[in-house]
């Protein structure tokens, strides 16, 4: 069998930007196009939310991307897929129903960037060793965050000058999406060559679905029945519940006019002060939070973590209130609310991690992050009727009350003091 060894540095950056990037465009950029294109906020929070569901469910088929074909050939398809559904969406975008067939098209890339997900994180473990595994998890968390980036900040930057050059803004979100279909089909390409085969990704022989079904049913029983498992899946869902409402409405009151209560940026605008400034606001935050919780645990800074992230909302009271002018001033409170954000987030990761540890950790951990995705996508959905029948400013200090939520579930959480934190040298 063909073994050819291929420095992880060829494949590991592009293969980690090419997993973020349909995940950016699916939750992030469509907001973006939609509330350009006109759609109200109820109907883009709604039908945008409904768009995690792959994320929610993609534990329940994960088994059988084990069972069938290798991983390598599903990072290849998958890549080949999305790309064609992103040049789909870039010609649905001038027609007529654009909204609808466009929306349709979305469910199939987000299907493809959840399988994605789980075969690109499947190839890692079987391509790299141990050793590897630790050395580029940093890499691959950086070139996530880039490509980040590079869908938030920089394509919509271009699709905001391409809305100014042509005049058209169907047009020049469908030359924005062509782009990345363009690039999606060269990574196809790239990984196609570039991508180590390893002997141990082969797909299963002996091993039957039936057989796979009974495993997973024992693993998801085994997740409910540890301890605490109500206070955990309640965490898991409610942890966010104020920031899941908060990130639906957060681009359309960037984008709408100062005469409805919004601050009227433009599209390149948005995407410096949400997609650039805004996301290294939230990676400085995660690296941060990290770092302390690597050095005190889990448990000592769970509370500063919730706090980080709760109280820093306030910034969007204060920019609904006041309507700053200023492009600085309304950059700094972005920086500020994503920071909190990014280290708060933190700890939701690592009690994750912490809940999932014992026998069947990966699997139930691939549940954790369906609750984390199901907690995001259910306060989303009537995040746009709220706002639309309450106004930014009172739906803001909503939002804040919905803190309280966040730190009622947080007081419930019982933590090995232990967990994460950096033993001390015996002298």
């Amino acid at each position: 069998m063909n073994t050819k060894r291929t420095s992880p540095w060829s494949w590991i950056p592009t293969l980690y930007f090419a997993e973020a990037l349909p995940y950016v465009a699916v939750m992030t950029i469509s907001v973006i196009m939609y509330k350009r294109m006109g759609i109200s906020n109820t109907d883009i929070a709604l039908y945008t939310s409904w768009l995690y569901l792959p994320w929610v469910i993609k534990p329940f088929w994960s088994p059988f991307v084990d069972l069938l074909k290798t991983k390598r050939w599903w990072v290849i398809t998958m890549q080949f897929l999305i790309g064609a559904g992103l040049a789909g969406i870039a010609f649905t975008l001038p027609m007529d129903y654009a909204f609808q067939l466009s929306l349709a098209i979305f469910w199939l890339v987000a299907f493809s960037s959840a399988t994605h997900d789980i075969a690109a994180d499947g190839f890692y473990m079987l391509a790299l060793d141990p050793h590897e595994q630790a050395f580029y998890v940093g890499i691959r968390s950086t070139f996530y965050r880039i490509a980040t980036i590079a869908g938030q900040g920089l394509l919509v930057m271009l699709a905001g000058a391409l809305e100014v050059a042509t005049g058209k803004i169907p047009l020049a979100w469908s030359i924005t999406f062509l782009i990345m279909a363009g690039l999606f089909i060269g990574f196809c390409l790239y990984h196609k060559y570039i991508l180590p085969v390893p002997a141990s990704d082969k797909a299963a022989v002996t091993v039957t679905a039936t057989t796979i079904f009974k495993e997973f049913l024992a693993t998801f029983v085994s997740f409910f029945k540890k301890k605490q498992a109500v206070v955990a899946i309640l965490f898991m869902l409610l942890y966010r519940f104020p920031e899941a409402q908060l990130v639906k409405l957060v681009t359309p009151f960037l984008i709408d006019p100062r005469e409805v209560g919004g601050l009227g940026l433009t599209t390149s605008e948005l995407g410096l002060v949400y997609g650039t400034i805004g996301i290294i606001g939230l990676t400085l935050g995660g690296i941060i939070g990290g770092i302390v919780a690597s050095q005190g645990g889990l448990k000592k800074w769970l509370w500063p973590m919730a706090l980080a992230i709760t109280l820093p909302d306030l910034v969007f009271i204060y920019l609904s209130t006041a309507l700053p002018e200023s492009l600085i001033t309304i950059n700094v409170c972005v920086f500020i609310e994503q920071f909190g954000y990014g280290f708060g987030f933190t700890a939701y990761m690592l009690y994750l991690i912490y809940y999932s540890e014992g026998e069947h950790k990966t699997a139930h951990y691939a549940i954790c992050t369906a609750f984390m995705a199901l907690g995001m996508m259910l306060p989303g959905m009537i995040a746009g009727w709220l706002q639309e029948t309450l106004g930014y400013v009172t739906f803001f200090w909503w939002v804040m009350g919905c803190c309280l939520i966040t730190l009622a579930v947080t007081a419930c959480l019982k933590i090995d003091p232990a967990f994460a934190r950096k033993e001390k040298k015996k002298e």
